[in-house]
């Protein structure tokens, strides 16, 4: 009963990931109607607009609906069915979020590029969202079968010896958590991003930052997309199960995210920059040392560290087997 607890607890904090997202989107979302730029698209590109939103509704009453269920069908009580339903549910909201963002896709790249770019653009997001959020779990899930036994046998013995470490479901839950953490700053910055271009002092900015600006959006989305996966992927995949193998593809997917982040971000704080003190070359200086501050922090000196930690170790184990030697002597 208790890792069956742990289990829809598990499944409802992916939920959280997966609606913080959606909720900020959606706000802004409703905002791009209001901005001066959104009278200046064509009649397609605001049913488009109309269109995404609506698509991100859906996910929305979707990714809600799982807190209905457990109350209103299942009185709070956590069992088998809460499990499955909120599984299926989740695997279905992922759709339309992924529609949601290739139509806001082709809104901006026609602002930018024009209507072929702007097709291109949307079926490219849409194709690498679904690749992420479905591809890869229906290529791991034929595979994944045959090894379920025997990985949850050898999950169990690994957490029975695992005194004095921290247990599988604690690392789990860790990185569900530093998802979380990361999430809702790309996903607000996403959507700043997605509706800068609707407003009327960007058409003002020069042709080199609105393609900064572009390039900026295409890594922040990447780094959502990928944010997104683990969740998807703990769902469809291990069903729930917490397993070494979910833990490795969650923390690399992680760190994978922080990368074109750390891009994504620079490029903004780029356009900014150069737009307040109209200095190319001292923009793009700025924007470098935030990518090293970034980088420096977020990899240098936390593998430095682990370097660190790693040597120390070997040095101690070193120093303990001559010295168990000389007792057994």
């Amino acid at each position: 009963m208790e890792q069956l607890n742990h289990k829809i607890k598990t499944a409802l904090d992916e939920g959280r990931i997966l609606i913080i997202g959606a909720q900020i989107l959606l706000g802004l979302q409703f905002r791009s109607a209001f901005e001066q730029g959104f009278q200046k698209l064509a009649a397609h590109a605001k049913y488009a607009e109309l269109g995404a939103l609506a698509v991100l509704l859906v996910a929305i009453v979707l990714l809600m609906w799982p807190a209905a269920y457990h109350q209103i069908v299942e009185n709070g009580e956590d069992n088998l069915r809460v499990n499955n339903f909120v599984t299926k549910v989740m695997g279905v909201a992922l759709l339309p979020f992924a529609l949601a963002l290739s139509l806001n896709f082709f809104i901006v790249t026609e602002l930018l590029f024009g209507r072929t770019q702007a097709i291109i653009a949307g079926g490219l997001s849409l194709l690498t969202a679904l690749f992420f959020w479905y591809g890869i779990e229906a290529l791991r899930r034929a595979h994944h079968e045959r090894e379920r036994t025997g990985q949850n046998k050898m999950t169990k013995e690994h957490e029975q010896q695992e005194a004095g470490h921290t247990k599988l479901k604690n690392k789990i839950e860790h990185v569900l958590t530093e998802c979380r953490v990361v999430l809702p700053g790309a996903q607000a910055l996403l959507g700043f991003q997605f509706i800068a271009l609707l407003m009327e002092e960007f058409s003002k900015l020069p042709t080199g930052s609105k393609y900064v600006h572009f390039l900026s959006l295409c890594l922040v989305a990447l780094t959502v997309i990928f944010l997104m996966t683990p969740a998807a992927y703990h769902r469809l995949v291990e069903q729930g199960e917490d397993t070494e193998h979910f833990h490795r593809f969650a923390s690399r997917t992680l760190l994978s995210a922080m990368v074109p982040l750390a891009l994504g971000i620079a490029g903004d704080f780029y356009v900014v920059a150069n737009k307040v003190l109209e200095s190319t070359s001292l923009a793009v200086v700025l924007s470098i040392v935030t990518v090293c501050l970034f980088y420096g922090l977020w990899f240098g000196f936390t593998f430095y560290r682990r370097n660190q930690r790693g040597n120390a170790q070997q040095r101690q184990v070193q120093f303990e087997v001559p010295s168990l030697g000389n007792r057994v002597g």
